[in-house]
């Protein structure tokens, strides 16, 4: 469903019309650090969550590495900024446990155990 009006009664010059607006889900992202999320559109972070899933599926990646990733993958294919999203999600996912940053150095990402 999309926003819009729908006509529901014409009759002699009256027109009797309903108007919404289609909210869009969002999701308030978590911080490792306990610092302030954000609120983003939950489409926009379920791919950029399954980006990253899937790019540190059976291996660790470092931030750069990480971030490059997930950039050359969806360019042309996301609104938005990539990098953006990316940092906000992957934070997000570290504070609900699902990756976790290894001791290495530079530090790298990998999916919880």
């Amino acid at each position: 469903m999309q926003a819009g009006d729908i006509k529901l009664l014409s009759f002699n010059n009256f027109t009797a019309t309903i108007s919404w607006k289609m909210t869009e889900e969002k999701i308030l992202t978590l911080h490792p650090l306990g610092k302030s999320g954000k609120n983003i559109l939950k489409e926009k972070y379920d791919v950029i969550k399954a980006t990253i899933i899937t790019a540190l599926h059976g291996r660790e990646l470092s931030h750069n590495e990480l971030t490059a990733q997930i950039v050359a993958g969806l360019t042309g294919k996301f609104e938005g900024n990539i990098g953006w999203y990316t940092e906000t999600v992957k934070l997000d996912l570290e504070a609900r446990g699902l990756i976790i940053r290894t001791s290495d150095k530079p530090q790298k990402y990998k999916l919880s155990a």
